[in-house]
C-alpha cells in the first residue's frame, strides 16, 4: 500500500497492523526512558550539573534540547516512518477526527501508547533506581507550577494547539520533510519556556506513564483534557480553512518506503 492508494479495510488487513501498534508503544517508551534519564542527570542532587548550572532556565534548556533531539530521532527513525510517529493519544485522536485513521486502529494506538509509556518509565526505574525516584526527579512527572491550575490548563491548551497547527501546516505543504525537525524544536522550546507553568506534557499518555509509576496524580485531569482539546481545536481551524481532504496522511514523516496503514489522500510533496 502506498501513499496514493486509499485505504481499504478488511479483516485480514487489520490483523496485520499489530506491528504499528507495537512500534507506537516502543516509541513512547523510548521517549519516556529518555525523559527520565535527562531529568535525573539535570536535577538529581548527586549529579554535578545542578551545582554547575544554578540557573533553572539553563537546566530546562538542556532537558529541552535532549527531548527535542529524542523526538526528532524517533520521528525520522524507520519505526517512526512506519507507524507515523504519533506516540501521543492527542495526535492520534486528532487524525481520527480528520478521517485519516480507522477507529479501531486509533483505539489500538492509544492503548499501545499508554502501555508503552508506562513500560518506559518502569524500565528507567529498573535501570536507574533511586536516580529517577528521588523527589527532585519524581519519574519526570508533570504538575502545575506556581501560577496555578488555570495557568497550567491554558498553557497546555496553547502549546498543544501550536504543535498540531504546525504539523498540519507542514505535512500538507511543500515543507513536509521538515515536520520532524519543527516538532523537535517546539518540544525543546516548550520545555524551556512553558515547563514552569504545567511541566510541559502535551501528551496524556506521557503524563499517565509518570503518574502511574510515581503515584502522583496532581491535577492529572489537565493533561488528560487540555492536549486533546488544543489539538482538536487546531484541526477544526484547519478543516474550516481547507477541508479534511486537505490532510494528506496521519504520518508525521511520510518519506521512505515503509508501509502506511492510514487513509492517505495523496502523496506528500518532497
Amino acid at each position: 500500500m502506498d501513499a496514493t492508494t486509499p485505504f481499504r479495510v478488511v479483516a485480514s488487513e487489520r490483523t496485520r497492523n499489530w506491528p504499528e501498534y507495537a512500534i507506537e508503544a516502543a516509541l513512547l517508551g523510548a521517549f519516556m526512558l529518555s525523559a527520565c534519564a535527562a531529568t535525573a542527570l539535570i536535577h538529581h542532587p548527586a549529579s554535578p550539573l545542578p551545582a554547575a548550572l544554578p540557573d533553572p532556565f539553563v537546566r530546562r534548556a538542556l532537558i529541552g534540547i535532549a527531548m527535542g533531539v529524542t523526538a526528532i530521532a524517533l520521528i525520522y527513525s524507520p519505526w517512526g516512518q512506519q507507524s507515523g510517529a504519533h506516540f501521543n493519544p492527542a495526535v492520534t485522536l486528532t487524525f481520527l477526527r480528520l478521517g485519516r485513521i480507522e477507529p479501531v486502529d486509533a483505539a489500538a494506538y492509544v492503548v499501545a501508547q499508554c502501555l508503552g509509556g508506562i513500560a518506559g518509565v518502569l524500565l528507567a526505574y529498573a535501570g536507574l533506581g533511586m536516580l529517577v525516584s528521588h523527589p527532585a526527579v519524581g519519574f519526570a512527572t508533570t504538575a502545575p507550577g506556581a501560577a496555578g491550575v488555570g495557568a497550567a490548563f491554558a498553557a497546555e491548551l496553547a502549546i498543544s494547539f501550536g504543535l498540531m497547527s504546525t504539523v498540519l501546516r507542514l505535512t500538507n505543504g511543500p515543507w513536509a520533510r521538515w515536520t520532524g525537525l519543527a516538532c523537535g524544536a517546539l518540544v525543546a522550546t516548550y520545555i524551556t519556556i512553558e515547563a514552569p507553568y504545567s511541566g510541559m506534557s502535551m501528551n496524556p499518555a506521557r503524563s499517565l506513564a509518570s503518574a502511574v509509576v510515581a503515584g502522583q496524580w496532581t491535577a492529572f485531569w489537565i493533561y488528560l483534557t487540555a492536549p486533546p482539546l488544543g489539538m482538536l481545536a487546531a484541526a477544526e481551524l484547519w478543516v474550516r480553512h481547507s477541508s479534511p481532504r486537505g490532510v494528506r496522511c496521519a504520518k508525521l514523516n511520510h518519506s521512505g518506503s515503509r508501509r502506511c496503514i492510514f487513509r492517505c489522500a495523496a502523496a506528500p510533496e518532497a
